[in-house]
């Protein structure tokens, strides 16, 4: 049942630089123009996973942001080659999720741990309060 999720609020990460930090915590998150799932905004519930980006970049200037998501509907891309990849959130393939969500080892990403795209940034709520990992 990919609804199973639905509205369900989790605690997130992302990893990103420095730089880019103090522009999310100024301005809030942007969606990204592609990526494995398309376009949106991408976190993991795993820190471990989210450390590690970005990966091209040098380990001191990489930061991790705590966050919370309404995840709203869910769909999981559990395969490589899944129908709705890239098509989670478009009308014209069916039903439209909210987030795409990668579950842990089901061999979509080298490193086995989960990762989430989700859509629309105005689900993500940073906490001012503890929000550097």
């Amino acid at each position: 049942n990919s609804n199973q999720l639905e509205n369900e609020m989790y605690v997130m990460y992302h990893g990103t630089t420095s730089e880019a930090a103090r522009s999310i915590m100024a301005k809030g998150f942007q969606q990204s123009s592609g990526g494995m799932l398309g376009p949106g905004v991408y976190l993991s519930r795993d820190l471990n996973k989210a450390s590690r980006y970005p990966i091209d970049h040098p380990e001191h200037d990489r930061v991790v942001i705590k966050v919370v998501v309404n995840v709203g509907r869910v769909i999981a891309i559990n395969r490589q080659g899944h129908p709705r990849q890239k098509t989670w959130h478009d009308s014209r393939y069916g039903e439209v999720f909210d987030t795409a969500w990668v579950p842990p080892n089901c061999g979509m990403v080298p490193s086995g741990l989960e990762e989430d795209c989700v859509w629309d940034p105005s689900r993500i709520k940073i906490n001012a309060h503890c929000c550097l990992v």
